[in-house]
């Protein structure tokens, strides 16, 4: 009887997915349209661009657009709310699950509430700063098929 049940207990046990490490990538192989990426990056600025107060959930709706990057490339970050405090110039953070926004044919890095924004230990790389990947335009072109 001991036997079944160790049986049941693996055949349990097998039905709960096996945790995967994340995969980090560089700023360079972001793409539109994409999603799920995870990023260490350094802040190279942030700008305030909405900072209102709402009535109707007794909160206050920040965003700023900061310019972050890594070794390769930067892009525009879409930080909400509470991510806008970590977003400080100099600050080292990992970014996971994120998403690529289009914006006026842009790309934009954005992470919504499955995703997390993290201040970690500073980094040792220089961002690259002259491959602005938010400063590409992308044009959608309808593919008949």
């Amino acid at each position: 009887m001991a036997t079944t049940n160790t049986n049941q207990q693996q055949e349990g046990a097998a039905s709960v997915p096996a945790k995967r490490k994340p995969v980090f990538v560089k700023v360079n192989d972001l793409k539109p349209g994409t999603k799920g990426h995870n990023l260490t990056v350094k802040v190279v600025s942030s700008t305030t661009v909405l900072d209102k107060k709402s009535i109707r959930n007794s909160g206050n709706t920040r965003i700023a657009e900061c310019l972050i990057g890594d070794d390769t490339a930067s892009i525009l970050f879409t930080a909400r709310n509470d991510q806008v405090d970590l977003m400080k110039p100099g600050t080292t953070v990992i970014i996971r699950n994120s998403k690529i926004d289009m914006f006026k044919g842009s790309m934009r890095l954005a992470v919504d509430k499955w995703g997390r924004v993290e201040v970690t230990e500073p980094a040792k790389f220089e961002v690259k700063e002259d491959n602005n990947l938010s400063l590409v335009e992308y044009e959608l072109v309808n593919v008949e098929v």
